[in-house]
C-alpha cells in the first residue's frame, strides 16, 4: 500500500496569521513539520497542500514539495481531498502544520491500525492531557473514547465534565495526525457538513455524525501545537533543545 502524507497550510489562521512562515529558531514552522514528518519509517511521499503562493515558494525552496488548492475550503480535511485528487495513494495521512515538533513516529502509530485491520477506515493520535489550562483551552481539541478506544465526541470545550466533582480522571486531546483510506476520504469530503462540526469546528465530527467511526491511537509523545504567538515562543525554547532538530538545522 502506497501511503502518503499531506501537510495543509494557509496563511490566514484567524488565531495567528501568517503562522505557517513564522521563524522557529531560523526555520519557518512548516519547514519543521515537512522535514520531521519525511524521516516517517511508512511514508511513500509528502506534500503541503495551500492556496497561499508565499508558502508553495517556501516550500519548494527548501526542496519539499507542495500542491496549489482553492481558497475555498473551511475545513482542512477537505483541501487535502482536494490535494490529492492527482496524486497515487491508499492511504492518506492528514498532519497538521501547526505541530513543529512532531515525531515522525507519530505518523508510524496513527497509521498502523489502518495497516492492520482491513474495517478502520479513520484512525487519529489522542495524548494525555497534563494540567487544567491545557484541558481548559479552546484550541485544545479533547476527546473521549469508548472501551475500545473509538472516539466518542470531539470537543473544545473539557469532556468529560467535572461539575460531579470527580477530578481525577483521564483527560484525553487529540494530536492532528488523522489518517484515512482514500476511498473514505473522498466519501468525507463528499458528506454534507454536520451541525456539531460547525460548532466545534472539528472535522472529525463530520465522520461521527454521519454514523462512521474514529480509531483512537495513544501516543507518548509530547508535542505542542501553535496556536497564538505565545505558543511559538514556548515551542522555540523546546526546540532549542530538541535531538531531532539537530538531524536537520
Amino acid at each position: 500500500m502506497k501511503i502518503v502524507g499531506i501537510i495543509p497550510a494557509r496563511m490566514g489562521s484567524s488565531r495567528f496569521p501568517g503562522k505557517p512562515l513564522a521563524p522557529i529558531c531560523g526555520i519557518s514552522m512548516i519547514e519543521h513539520v515537512y522535514k520531521r514528518s519525511a524521516m516517517s519509517t511508512v511514508l511513500d511521499d509528502l506534500y503541503v497542500a495551500t492556496c497561499d503562493k508565499e508558502i508553495f515558494d517556501v516550500v519548494h525552496a527548501f526542496g519539499g514539495k507542495a500542491i496549489m488548492t482553492d481558497r475555498c475550503h473551511e475545513r482542512c480535511t477537505d483541501r487535502i481531498a482536494e490535494a490529492i485528487r492527482g496524486i497515487e495513494g491508499d492511504i492518506i495521512v492528514n498532519i497538521q502544520g501547526d505541530e513543529p515538533l512532531i515525531y515522525p513516529e507519530m505518523i508510524d502509530e496513527a497509521v498502523a491500525p489502518l495497516l492492520n485491520d482491513p474495517s478502520i477506515v479513520c484512525s487519529n493520535l489522542a495524548a494525555e492531557i497534563h494540567n487544567d489550562d491545557d484541558f481548559e483551552d479552546p484550541n485544545e481539541v479533547k476527546v473521549v473514547v469508548d472501551s475500545n478506544n473509538f472516539a466518542l465526541y470531539f470537543s473544545r470545550e473539557p469532556i468529560p465534565s467535572k461539575k460531579k466533582g470527580v477530578t481525577e480522571f483521564r483527560k484525553l486531546k487529540q494530536v492532528c495526525i488523522i489518517p484515512f483510506t482514500r476511498e473514505f476520504l473522498m466519501k468525507y469530503t463528499s458528506l454534507p457538513s454536520t451541525p456539531l462540526e460547525v460548532i466545534e469546528s472539528v472535522d472529525m465530527l463530520r465522520v461521527l455524525e454521519h454514523g462512521y467511526r474514529v480509531k483512537m491511537v495513544h501516543t507518548d509523545k509530547r508535542t505542542c501545537s501553535v496556536d497564538t504567538p505565545k505558543d511559538l515562543a514556548y515551542v522555540e525554547s523546546l526546540m532549542k533543545n530538541d535531538t531531532l532538530f539537530q538531524t536537520y538545522r
